[in-house]
């Protein structure tokens, strides 16, 4: 691996700069052979609450957070809605529609939707919980023996097993985070491999845009 401090900048790669190693079943492994799961949650719109209600969920995330043995981190990612896939149905409809009424009508909604999406920044947000695992392996930024640059020392056959004992260790901790955060009314489920890897591109490359994750699609694709 080259020296990193003695390059300069504008002769690194972008790769350089990110912590990732690699995903795996759904897994993402740093650099430093540490391990994080990415646990999408669901939200609840804590201002429509009562004042009983509010206190209560305070508590019980109180009670959550003093749970823990371990830390978490919890991530907001706040992005334009892309209303393109939505405009491109309507277009669909449109154009099958016999009826000539309903042809305008649905034009004319389609020329409303364009219109008060550019007028009006609206936002999607998703809420993520990022739960870590870091084995005695990985400290001093040496990676466990199943990382890719380890793997000549060990077959095949033991790498996969050192990986499997690393994520059971992290499944006992993401358990305890959903059992944790479902007592509050806030549902979780854990990105498989693709949404992983979707959000990781999404964060490094803020310009694209794409559609909105849903908790749904998320249990479908893991």
């Amino acid at each position: 691996m080259p020296n990193l401090q003695n390059t300069p900048a504008s002769k690194r790669s972008t790769q350089d700069f990110v912590p990732v190693r690699e995903v795996r079943d759904g897994v993402v492994v740093l650099k430093d052979g540490s391990l994080r799961a990415v646990l999408l949650a669901s939200s609840l719109n804590f201002a429509l609450k009562s004042e009983d209600e509010q206190t209560a969920f305070i508590s019980q995330f109180q009670s959550f957070l003093n749970s823990l043995d371990f830390s978490v981190q919890i991530f907001v990612q706040s992005r334009m809605l892309d209303i393109r896939p939505y405009v491109a149905t309507l277009e669909v409809a449109y154009k099958e529609q016999l009826d000539d009424l309903m042809r305008i009508q649905i034009r004319e909604y389609i020329e409303f939707i364009k219109s008060f999406t550019e007028a009006a920044n609206i936002m999607t947000k998703n809420f993520f919980v990022v739960v870590p695992y870091s084995s005695g392996a990985a400290i001093g930024g040496k990676g466990p023996s199943f990382l890719p640059w380890n793997r000549q020392k060990k077959s095949s056959a033991e790498a996969n097993q050192a990986f499997g004992e690393q994520v059971t260790q992290l499944e006992q901790r993401i358990s305890v985070v959903q059992q944790g955060l479902v007592r509050t009314g806030v549902r979780t489920v854990q990105l498989g491999t693709e949404e992983a890897i979707e959000l990781l591109y999404k964060m490094f490359n803020p310009g694209e845009e794409g559609k909105p994750m849903t908790l749904e699609q998320s249990a479908v694709n893991s």
